[in-house]
């Protein structure tokens, strides 16, 4: 059971000319053995289990962001993400409102001043072995957005790796 670093899949309704202009993007392949599980299950499978350090960490850094005038989740929606029984593009999921949604792929992120980003969590079947791809993708408008992503990319990598070997490890995936 491992996490894979590979392309953004071409299966991805991320759009081509975005990904490849994107100032940084990662993605992640998982095995995945619950097969039948619907788009919004396997999000909360890989974020809605957060240790509670990274919690505290995200809120720390959203009260920076709030304080630069960035839109960022509160509190309450990190400590406490709203689960419901399905979604529709425009609503949120855990802490990002969907850009796109289908029976193999949801597409979350947030539009700031800094930069967009778009988080692609697909559903992949290649012939008997399914998985899981979790991509990213940043695209920057100005300094602050770079300056942002080098200090913050580290953790992410580090960090998506460590919810995606959580979810396999626990079995959610």
């Amino acid at each position: 059971m491992a996490v894979v670093e590979c392309e953004v899949p071409s299966s991805s309704i991320l759009e081509r000319r975005v990904i490849d202009a994107a100032y940084f993007r990662d993605a992640y392949r998982v095995p995945l053995r619950q097969e039948q599980a619907g788009m919004a299950a396997i999000f909360f499978a890989i974020f809605g289990q957060l240790p509670r350090w990274l919690k505290y960490s995200l809120i720390v850094r959203n009260r920076i962001a709030t304080f630069c005038g960035l839109e960022a989740p509160t509190q309450s929606e990190i400590m406490n993400p709203e689960v419901k029984s399905s979604y529709v593009v425009g609503e949120k999921i855990g802490v990002w409102p969907i850009f796109a949604l289908t029976p193999k792929e949801l597409v979350a992120g947030r539009n700031n001043k800094h930069l967009d980003f778009r988080l692609s969590v697909l559903k992949e079947v290649r012939g008997e072995h399914s998985s899981v791809v979790v991509s990213t993708i940043c695209t920057v408008h100005n300094r602050f957005g770079k300056v942002y992503l080098f200090f913050i990319v580290p953790f992410h990598r580090w960090g998506m790796q460590q919810l995606l070997s959580r979810a396999l490890i626990g079995g959610r995936l």
